[in-house]
């Protein structure tokens, strides 16, 4: 009853945050505009450049930002409670390692394919992260009963390890405008121009937000075990799956649009559990958006700390999250 009560303040709070950043975020910049001129119809499209700042160079990068901070962040908290780890994160399962190889090789090899407006660089990246994510759940999937948690995350890190390797092979021969390239990459890069590639990742992050709408209750029950969730009526291996399987596919679209930014998934799902408690029905959805908010936010840090020099968003994500991260460990020991 308390939860009842307490959704409609979380949910309002956490999304007049996330509707204040993403608006606030296209205004700022390098270059100064002017709402009132970029909305004006009287004015010529071509002429008007504080449109085309706000609508091609601003706005499609925030919108990006929102969806990948979203995913990541509510992917961090399903796994979080699958694991039963605090300190698991969207790539704890290699499905990072998986998008960023499949980016590599696409970048080394000059992959210039496209799909409904989608460069082959997210394609591939998307590609590679659902393979990873095949070969962790086969792995975890031949056990009896259910996923295999400590198979689960032993997989991952050693798809981790091995990707990582693959990644410095393909870079060692890569050409060196295109190594550069993918290391831009793979520090996280929301440089979305058009609306194109949102458009793609879109329905696959509602799928995942879709299957992760009815696991909130499940996942309550499973952060205090297996057993006690099956006796409390839980489907444990379905509430497994379907957790393992939201989770992959929104870290795999989020990555194929923004590349591997790192520590969203660890440090808004805990700032929220700070704030709201532990309850997933307010953790998930608040997480989800305070997410958005918070990428949108580093991103907004990331293209004016060194105007007109853009900063990778990934590094200032790990300039934060990296103390905070020590602080869990040191916290959880």
């Amino acid at each position: 009853m308390m939860v009842r009560r307490r959704f409609p303040l979380v949910m309002a709070a956490a999304g007049l945050l996330t509707v204040s950043v993403v608006l606030w975020a296209p205004t700022v910049g390098s270059t100064p505009i002017s709402l009132a001129r970029a909305f004006d119809p009287a004015l010529d499209w071509q002429a008007n450049v504080d449109a085309q700042i706000f609508f091609v160079a601003r706005l499609p990068r925030v919108l990006a930002g929102a969806l990948v901070g979203a995913a990541l962040a509510a992917a961090g908290v399903v796994l979080q409670a699958l694991l039963r780890n605090p300190l698991a994160t969207p790539f704890t399962l290699g499905v990072s390692s998986g998008a960023a190889l499949g980016a590599m090789l696409a970048t080394a090899f000059r992959l210039e394919a496209t799909l409904l407006g989608i460069s082959a660089v997210p394609l591939a990246s998307f590609a590679g992260s659902m393979l990873a994510t095949a070969i962790v759940y086969a792995l975890a999937a031949s056990q009896r009963r259910g996923l295999s948690t400590n198979v689960l995350l032993l997989a991952g890190v050693t798809l981790n390890a091995f990707f990582s390797a693959l990644i410095l092979f393909v870079q060692y021969f890569a050409d060196m405008a295109d190594a550069l390239r993918a290391v831009r990459w793979l520090m996280g890069d929301l440089d979305v121009g058009t609306l194109a590639p949102l458009a793609g990742a879109l329905p696959l992050l509602l799928l995942s937000a879709a299957g992760m709408a009815v696991l909130p209750r499940a996942l309550n029950l499973l952060t205090m075990g297996e057993d006690v969730a099956a006796s409390r009526g839980v489907d444990v291996a379905g509430a497994q799956r379907l957790a393992f399987v939201s989770a992959s596919l929104a870290t795999g679209a989020a990555v194929s649009l923004g590349g591997p930014v790192g520590f969203i998934g660890i440090i808004v799902p805990h700032l929220v559990r700070l704030v709201v408690g532990a309850d997933h029905r307010l953790v998930l959805p608040a997480s989800t958006l305070v997410g958005a908010a918070f990428l949108v936010a580093c991103d907004v840090l990331a293209r004016t700390l060194l105007a007109p020099v853009e900063v990778p968003v990934g590094i200032i994500t790990a300039v934060v999250g990296g103390p905070f991260f020590l602080w869990l460990l040191v916290r959880h020991a």
